[in-house]
Order: C-alpha cells, then structure tokens, then sequence
C-alpha cells in the first residue's frame, strides 16, 4: 500500500485567524488517534498570514477515504467553514522521502 497525502489550501477570513488555528489543532488532536493517520500539519504562508496548507499523511487511500466519511471530519468542517473564505483539497501518493542527516 502506498502513503498518501493530502493538502487543503485554506484562506482564513479576516481576524478568524487565531480562532482558526486553534480549532484546528483541537480537531487534530482528534483525528492524530484514528486509524491510519500517520501526521498532520498546519503551516501558514510567510507572507500572506491568511493563507493555510493542512497537510495530512495516511497509511493508504482506504483509511483517508474513511475519514472523509466520518464524523470526525464532518466536525472540523462544520468548526471551520464560518472561519475561512476558500478551501481546496488534493491528494498525493507519496512516492519518496528523503530526510536530512541532521533530521535523524
């Protein structure tokens, strides 16, 4: 089976930003325990603090097609959708990784 990731671009709205990433690392805290989840990332642009990446890795597309299915991620939606103004979502297969010496 083959890792993958996905990344949801988000742009918070207007002073929603400090409220978005703390339901955000709340809903991850409970996603982190599901089968199959492997990581999860909030980053924000350096120079647009308005705009988010959730990165996400999976075990495999099954278990991430499951948590699109459930109530887990029904939750984060619904805890996020008044706090941004766009989202998009893809998936990847992660085919390497290749970590610094000093990342060991």
């Amino acid at each position: 089976m083959t890792t993958v990731r996905t990344v949801l671009a988000m742009r918070a709205r207007e002073g929603c930003e400090q409220q978005f990433e703390a339901e955000w690392l709340s809903a991850a805290e409970k996603i982190r325990d599901l089968d199959g989840c492997l990581r999860q990332d909030l980053v924000r642009d350096a120079e647009d603090p308005r705009s988010y990446l959730i990165i996400s890795d999976w075990a495999d597309r099954e278990r991430l097609d499951a948590f699109g299915r459930s109530e887990h991620r029904d939750h984060l939606l619904r805890v996020i959708r008044d706090l941004r103004e766009s989202a998009q979502r893809n998936t990847y297969q992660v085919l390497h990784s290749v970590r610094s010496e000093e990342s060991s």
